[in-house]
């Protein structure tokens, strides 16, 4: 197991936080006064994992297959916090069209994470 990258944790957690806060400026603005911390959260914790998976992993598995860092970042985001985003929000009766855009932001957000640690390698 290599060294966890903790700037490229906490870059990565930035990145994320920065697409988060633009897809949800709107809400984050108009209903939800807590959305810095909620958004630190939804970054950081996310990010720690990635990295200590990244770390796992190996650098030199990661050299050889860079590929690894959007699989590890997409894949969180796809088996884990895009069906739990579509559970809570089908059982909430939110539009369909408006999770779909939200599910797409934190695709984008844990690829812009994955895309960090691939930029530090």
């Amino acid at each position: 197991m290599g060294e966890v990258d903790w700037q490229g944790v906490a870059l990565a957690a930035l990145a994320a936080f920065a697409v988060l806060a633009f897809m949800f400026r709107n809400a984050a603005a108009s209903r939800r006064p807590g959305w810095i911390s909620a958004g630190v959260a939804l970054s950081l914790i996310p990010a720690v994992m990635l990295g200590h998976a990244l770390a796992r992993i190996g650098p030199e598995k990661l050299a050889a297959k860079p590929q690894l860092f959007f699989m590890q970042s997409g894949g969180l985001a796809l088996a884990f916090v895009i069906p739990a985003l579509w559970l809570t929000q089908l059982r909430d009766d939110a539009p369909r069209r408006q999770t779909a855009i939200d599910s797409l932001a934190f695709l984008i957000a844990y690829l812009a994470m994955g895309a960090v640690f691939w930029l530090r390698a």
